[in-house]
């Protein structure tokens, strides 16, 4: 199995924690790439996204998924992401760039963070 047929898998296991939600927090990453396009499958069962990067939000809005603003739902259910790695302690481990605050922010208003090695 490639490392894109692990992460698509990754991707699909993560949809399990979006039922009956109806706004979800999504981070970044070729990992919620992939949610992102599942998430487009039942996008008439949620009502939006919050997105912590542009790319995310840019593929959101593509598959028909509207994004808002943190600001404007206040708490999430769910938080959904990616991790490069994963320590011996099992400390996950998020890569730099400029969506890692937005992700953080996103990730500490939600109740469940579901995150996957990428």
């Amino acid at each position: 199995m490639t490392q894109d047929e692990l992460k698509q898998k990754v991707a699909l296991a993560a949809m399990q924690y979006v039922k009956d939600v109806a706004i979800v927090g999504i981070g970044t990453g070729s990992t919620v790439k992939h949610f992102i396009d599942y998430l487009g499958d039942i996008r008439a069962d949620i009502e939006g996204a919050v997105s912590s990067s542009e790319v995310s939000t840019a593929h959101l809005k593509k598959v028909g998924i509207p994004v808002f603003d943190l600001n404007a739902v206040g708490t999430l259910d769910v938080y959904v992401d990616g991790a490069d790695e994963v320590s011996p302690h099992k400390h996950l481990i998020k890569g730099g760039g400029g969506a890692l605050t937005r992700e953080k922010i996103i990730a500490a208003a939600s109740k469940t963070i579901c995150l996957h090695r990428r």
